[in-house]
């Protein structure tokens, strides 16, 4: 008598299988975008040190010097880039889902008319905004960790001299020139996915939905203006 082998049936994961749907796509995009929207009010807040304080840079060179040795913020910064990466991979696996699932076009339509110029193209504008960051990465994150950095000391204290490093590539008008139509698309970029993560997390209601729209348009506004006002200051300050 031989006994016979049951068949072992396996369950498919759910938390892999609602991540890897539409659905779940979609709360990976909004659950990323939030944390880098907030990311990016923290960021601004730091480098306005920059053109606020007349100091020569030491504001913000202890603000940059805390932020590299501090274990807390550090491991905050390996989830930002784990989070832009998985933002822009998800992102661009929704697009193309969207595209293939939708072949053929309308034989009637107006885009202009039943969306806006930002959610139609937050691809490109996204598009923007990644090789940005490249670059910025390349100018300045790279060229800290890597690179030979001028040191300047502090009360006892020495530190890299990134206001000096800063300085000195906001003295080249091409690389102002990228930063500030590199900031422009972030708005056009912010001014949709801003109201997109609330909706998306289920945050839209009669009531407060307005409100939301309101802080989406001012942010969009002011956050990307804030940070194009840094390139622009500091490129004027450097011709005299």
């Amino acid at each position: 008598m031989s006994a016979s082998n049951p068949t072992i049936s396996k369950k498919p994961n759910w938390f892999i299988q609602f991540f890897t749907s539409t659905i779940g796509r979609k709360l990976l995009v909004a659950l990323t975008g939030l944390f880098l929207i907030l990311f990016l009010a923290v960021h601004l807040i730091g480098n306005l040190q920059m053109i606020l304080f007349d100091d020569g840079g030491k504001a913000f060179n202890e603000y940059a010097y805390f932020m590299g040795h501090n274990e807390l913020i550090q491991i905050i910064s390996v989830g930002n880039f784990f989070f832009i990466i998985l933002h822009i991979i998800v992102s661009v696996v929704l697009t193309i889902y969207n595209r293939t699932a939708r072949p053929t076009k309308y034989a009637y339509s107006k885009p202009s008319a039943n969306s806006s110029f930002s959610s139609r193209n937050m691809i490109w504008l996204g598009s923007i905004v990644m090789i940005f960051l490249v670059l910025h990465l390349v100018n300045f994150w790279a060229k800290s960790k890597f690179g030979t950095v001028e040191q300047v000391t502090y009360d006892g204290k020495t530190m890299h001299n990134l206001y000096a490093l800063v300085v000195f590539e906001f003295e080249n008008p091409v690389i102002v020139g990228i930063y500030v139509v590199s900031m422009i698309g972030l708005s056009y970029h912010l001014l949709h996915g801003f109201q997109s993560v609330f909706q998306t997390l289920g945050i839209n209601h009669v009531k407060y939905t307005p409100f939301i729209k309101t802080l989406g348009l001012i942010y969009s506004i002011l956050v990307p203006l804030g940070f194009a006002l840094i390139p622009i200051l500091m490129y004027i300050k450097s011709l005299s």
